[in-house]
């Protein structure tokens, strides 16, 4: 799905496992701290937003929800949305930084510093924007029928994401190996503030996957 010059960045990745434990160690740095809740599986894009508003300090402004969806004058390029998020304010920040992979079919590789340093891959694909982060390898998971078909019943559950199972060639004989990935995708005409929010959802997805399917990893994640 991503850039060949992507793939590369994935093979150097650690799991998802380690930028959990990167993430909630950061989070425990703040003086936040973890609360269950139980909700509808149909609230959870909101819940995701408040959570969000709960971890800023009093007195933070921050943009919730927009009214617009598109510009359809605006058509997005990989190059262009790489010139766009160096504006945005959680890259002025550094709670991310943006690196622009060029080639025939150029990449951004996003590295969220508020999420223990976790890299999303982004790409605009004809008329579509599409962001990826890398789970972990087929040969990381105990029972892969097991876990597939717990997949298919919950991913559901994470507001705009989806969970695919790609294979990677990673050297030049062609060896190749089997990774999950979660990845999401909207419209090349999406406003910036929702592409931004789109990437920040993956990146929270990616590392509440990690706890709800600790118990399918051949070395399971931590629960604290």
């Amino acid at each position: 799905m991503l850039h060949v010059m992507a793939y590369i960045y994935f093979m150097k990745a650690k799991s998802s496992a380690h930028y959990q434990r990167e993430y909630r160690k950061r989070l425990r740095d703040q003086g936040l701290v973890k609360k269950e809740v139980w909700i509808l599986p149909e609230n959870a894009k909101q819940l995701a937003v408040v959570e969000k508003q709960f971890r800023r300090l009093a007195g933070e402004e921050e943009s919730i929800g927009v009214s617009r969806m598109t510009d359809k004058t605006k058509n997005w390029t990989t190059n262009s949305l790489y010139e766009a998020l160096q504006e945005v304010e959680i890259f002025v920040s550094g709670e991310a930084t943006v690196e622009l992979i060029d080639g025939v079919s150029p990449a951004l590789h996003v590295i969220m510093t508020g999420y223990g340093d976790l890299p999303i891959f982004v790409t605009v694909v004809g008329d579509q924007i599409i962001a990826e982060a890398m789970l972990w390898s087929v040969a990381e998971v105990a029972d892969v029928a097991l876990f597939n078909e717990a997949v298919l019943k919950t991913h559901k559950y994470f507001p705009l994401s989806t969970i695919s199972l790609d294979r990677i060639v990673h050297d030049s004989a062609g060896h190749s190996s089997d990774f999950y990935h979660m990845f999401g995708a909207l419209s090349s005409t999406s406003i910036l503030p929702n592409i931004v929010f789109e990437i920040e959802t993956l990146a929270s997805n990616v590392i509440h996957a990690t706890e709800a399917y600790s118990e399918f990893l051949s070395i399971p994640v931590e629960a604290s």
